[in-house]
């Protein structure tokens, strides 16, 4: 009975047409939603377009140095170094210029710990990517210990049980060509205060070594960067 009544009761009834969307609501409505799908379109195309940006403008050095230490070395230092180790260089890749790179590696000193990490993951990348050929280290045996990447001062490897670094650096101070640098004085704020000092006193701590290759893969560039090491080793008190 329920039925029938409610079957006469809407039998008149008629449904509500459909109504036809204005432009501006089938927008607003197509907006509402796809707005996400487009944000990640934008957002992948922005990525991809830095990149190639990237790519095309970034300049490949003809020689890296690794720097391997507590402390930062000062910007105006790091300038200094990549200038003077430009002038004694030459175009490797043929790219119309000599480019040095200085790779800061500070394991503490006035950064935090997840910094000093960071710097950690970044040496280890450098040394397993063949990264650097160079590098100034102040603490020549922690250093081998840990990565066991240098050479002899001769070209020659260590043997694989020596992970010691007797043989595989000279001192800064050794070498009459760096200690004759024109690397100039340094400069920096640190708490509100001035810190200046000469550039060739912080570095005269160092000592300098070069990378050793234990595989058939080798960079293009070693020949060059070998020469480089010659002329900057040139006269050394070994």
């Amino acid at each position: 009975m329920a039925s029938e009544y409610l079957k006469k009761k809407y039998k008149d009834v008629k449904p509500d047409e459909k109504r036809e969307l204005t432009p501006e609501e089938k927008r607003r409505n197509w907006w509402d939603y796809h707005k996400w799908h487009v944000v990640i379109v934008v957002v992948l195309l922005a990525l991809l377009v830095s990149g190639v940006w990237s790519a095309l403008h970034q300049v490949k050095p003809d020689y890296q140095v690794a720097y391997v230490g507590e402390n930062a070395l000062p910007d105006d230092t790091a300038a200094a170094l990549e200038a003077c180790f430009a002038a004694l260089g030459e175009d490797l890749n043929g790219d119309g210029s000599v480019v040095v790179r200085l790779a800061q590696y500070a394991s503490s000193g006035g950064m935090d710990v997840q910094a000093a990490m960071a710097a950690e993951v970044k040496l280890m990348a450098d040394v397993t990517g063949g990264e650097s050929y160079f590098f100034l280290l102040e603490d020549p045996e922690q250093f081998q210990r840990n990565c066991f990447c240098l050479c002899k001062l001769d070209g020659s490897l260590p043997a694989e049980d020596d992970d010691s670094a007797e043989g595989t650096c000279l001192s800064w101070e050794q070498c009459p060509v760096l200690a004759g640098m024109e690397l100039g004085e340094y400069r920096y704020s640190l708490m509100g205060e001035t810190v200046s000092g000469d550039s060739q006193e912080l570095m005269s701590r160092l000592f300098i070594g070069r990378r050793g290759f234990w595989t058939e893969k080798e960079t293009d560039l070693r020949a060059g960067c070998a020469a480089l090491w010659e002329k900057l080793t040139e006269g050394a008190a070994s």
